[in-house]
């Protein structure tokens, strides 16, 4: 596989284009990672959340238990603590749950920044140059055969524009019909320069 250009401006294209990929791609997976950190910060208030419920639960149970040992009035007065160690319970579950969809909504709000972007720039930019490596490395094979030249060149005349063929000859078809060998390198090193392979 061929993945620059054999021509210095090209090459100089695809590389700044290739580094300006690379760094917009780890901006936005910094961009992405510094807000997952930002939201996952929002979980302390469910910590204490639950750690409140929790300390809140288990002291109602204790002084439930220990005052449901008092002769005469323990039955009684232990059913208010127990009511108020389950509403330390739901306390705690609370202060789960929000961490819970805390981490969720930071993990999601983390790969959306950086996943959906980072999936553009390949397609924009990850695509053109797999396509341009194949088309360079189809142009070489051509190239490296015995009749790729007469091949690339009728190819020219197909694919390039009329001026630009009209600067090689006044009639470019002719020349390579007849077969004339100056014409026909030219013509295909003008096709194999699309291809950013330079003719040997």
């Amino acid at each position: 596989m061929k993945f620059y250009s054999d021509f210095g401006p090209q090459r100089s294209r695809q590389i700044t284009v290739d580094l300006l990929a690379v760094a917009f791609m780890a901006a936005w997976v910094w961009l992405g990672l510094f807000v997952h950190s930002l939201v996952i910060g929002l979980t302390d208030f469910g910590v204490q959340m639950e750690q409140a419920g929790a300390g809140f639960r288990e002291t109602m149970t204790d002084v439930g238990e220990n005052l449901g040992g008092v002769p005469l009035i323990g039955g009684g007065i232990r059913g208010p603590f127990d009511n108020a160690s389950d509403a330390g319970a739901t306390l705690e579950a609370a202060g789960a749950s929000q961490q819970v969809a805390v981490q969720n909504l930071a993990l999601g709000l983390g790969l959306g920044i950086a996943v959906l972007p980072v999936l553009a720039i390949l397609v924009l930019w990850l695509l053109p140059r797999v396509r341009f490596a194949r088309r360079a490395a189809n142009a070489r094979r051509l190239v490296s055969a015995g009749a790729g030249i007469d091949l690339l060149a009728l190819r020219a005349l197909t694919t390039q524009r009329l001026t630009t063929l009209g600067a090689i000859d006044a009639d470019p078809m002719a020349a390579w019909r007849r077969g004339d060998e100056t014409v026909m390198r030219s013509l295909a090193a003008l096709e194999l320069k699309s291809s950013g392979v330079r003719l040997t």
